[in-house]
């Protein structure tokens, strides 16, 4: 099982101290990126980790320009990876000092406000300069093609007109706040419209001009999610050769930057080696690689990538160029996990209660909703899964004796329930033979449509996994689109490794004598 996910392994210090290059060479990316890797990626090192090249002294305007292109890097692949980014309002905890600050801060103000209008005659001066702020909001919102309404705008909240007005006597603030709100209700998305409506409902002037505020603040982020859903299609042409680019710029201030990578990519390649994969460079007299390496790489990678849904994130720095997606290859290990579990109970429970109820309609699926909710919050400290399994064979054995009845079947025995309950909770145990045989599945499951991922024809689910089926390509789905941007991202830093990697397993397999 995976390790609770908020003990992450804060493997981005290893970014914390690159500094922002120099513009690299754009005419052919692919190759000038393979060849500056080729000069600065480590040696691989089967057994030791990666000697990191000596540190050397950086100014704090570097680490702040280079921690300035780690976040538009992180944000646009934010952008790109997620299909549900949005930017959100930051919301301060509820008893932290930094809004105790703004709080008092806030009510100093709209309390100087109230007091100034309350004098007599009333001084509109902060009340201005809210109309103010107001207006340069309101015009924010136009595009270039709203000439009507940014006319209207200007006219309305002429500044200089509404402190003549309030030099003499004659400003109607109720006036101008009508006219706002009328604007704000033209211009905000449909989804804010019982907002605006409700500061119809508003009379005192201050707190309508709080809410005013607030209603604001709504519709920028609006704004700011239109354009962010606006660029993605353009961003997501771009992003991969942006952040190519950005890690060579850090590869080139530190070249220790690929230590991860090479050591992942080694341990994936010693795997293959051990399993005797088919796939791996042939004895050949002279040392080209040709075809076979190229097929190697790619089963490398996807070995790789499957090694990061088996990861100890507590322990073990994550390889620097999924550094970024740690979060997501954790999710995903996370459900994964969860799947296992809930698809060796349901491998238990369908063996023992038979053909006769899996095929009962809503029987499966109604057994698989129990032991999913039972099973939700496995990678919790607190979580116990013992007595999660035990109440889960209370239920199940409860809901198979039922179906059995309402079909005319015997129900189970006191026998076969006890055996049935000791079956699900040996599922605790992670050298439980049905488990291992359902976790050898999904991998294999995962690393066929890893294969076939550019492929119409999706790999067959394998025996056992039907009743998690619909789970399982969902989740697979997820995983290869995640796999497959990285490898459009970093492809030619991994072939440069696994190259220098593969080169040297073939040397030494040239070297061995040929067994007889």
């Amino acid at each position: 099982m995976s390790q609770n996910p908020d003990k992450l392994h804060s493997s981005e210090e290893r970014l914390s101290g690159l500094e922002d290059g120099q513009e690299e060479n754009s005419d052919n990316p692919d190759q000038s990126v393979r060849k500056r890797i080729r000069q600065s990626a480590p040696g691989s090192h089967r057994d030791d980790t990666p000697k990191s090249s000596p540190p050397r002294p950086v100014s704090i305007e570097e680490l702040m320009e280079t921690a300035k292109g780690v976040t538009n890097m992180a944000l646009a692949h934010e952008i790109v990876v997620n299909g549900d980014f949005q930017i959100k309002p930051a919301e301060l905890p509820e008893h932290s000092l930094e809004k105790k600050v703004r709080d008092i801060v806030h009510k100093a103000f709209w309390d100087c406000l109230e007091a100034q209008l309350k004098e007599d005659p009333p001084t509109y001066d902060h009340a201005i300069k809210l109309l103010g702020e107001i207006k340069e909001n309101l015009l924010s919102f136009l595009l270039p093609g709203h000439t009507r309404l940014r006319n209207q705008i200007t006219e309305v909240l002429d500044l200089d007109l509404i402190k003549q007005e309030a030099e003499n006597g004659a400003l109607d603030i109720s006036k101008l706040v009508k006219f706002v709100i009328g604007m704000m209700g033209t211009l905000c998305a449909p989804a804010r419209d019982e907002e605006i409506k409700k500061l119809n409902d508003i009379h005192e002037i201050v707190p309508l001009f709080r809410a005013i505020f607030s209603v604001l603040d709504l519709m920028k982020m609006d704004m700011a999610n239109f354009a962010v859903s606006s660029i993605r299609p353009k961003l997501m042409q771009q992003s991969a050769e942006y952040e190519r680019k950005k890690f060579q710029e850090f590869l080139e201030k530190q070249p220790n930057s690929l230590d991860l990578v090479t050591k992942w990519l080694q341990e994936a390649a010693d795997d293959l080696a051990k399993l005797g994969h088919e796939m791996l460079p042939p004895h050949s007299n002279d040392g080209a690689t040709g075809g076979a390496s190229t097929l190697c790489f790619s089963a490398v990678q996807n070995q790789a990538y499957l090694k990061l849904l088996k990861w100890d994130h507590v322990n073990r720095p994550f390889p620097e160029t999924v550094l970024m997606d740690q979060t997501r290859f954790l999710e995903i290990q996370l459900e994964l996990e969860q799947l296992l579990l809930v698809g060796t109970v349901l491998l238990v429970t369908f063996s023992a209660a038979g053909p006769a109820l899996v095929d009962v309609p809503g029987f499966a699926e109604k057994i698989k909703t129990i032991v999913k909710v039972l099973l939700t919050g496995t990678h919790l400290p607190s979580f116990n899964l013992k007595e999660s399994l035990a109440t889960i064979g209370e239920k199940v054995c409860a809901e198979v004796n039922s179906c059995l009845s309402q079909h005319g079947f015997t129900p189970f025995s006191a026998e076969r329930e006890t055996v049935l309950k000791g079956q699900i909770q040996a599922v605790a145990n992670p050298d439980n033979t049905i488990c291992r045989l359902i976790d050898s599945r999904i991998q294999k499951f995962l690393e066929n449509y890893l294969a076939s991922s550019h492929q119409k024809t999706l790999p067959a689910i394998p025996g056992g996994l039907g009743p998690i089926q619909r789970e399982l390509e969902e989740v697979a789905a997820k995983y290869v689109r995640l796999v497959n941007y990285n490898k459009m991202v970093f492809s030619p830093y991994y072939d440069a490794v696994l190259g220098k990697i593969l080169t040297k397993e073939e040397s030494q397999l040239v070297g061995k004598p040929e067994e007889s």
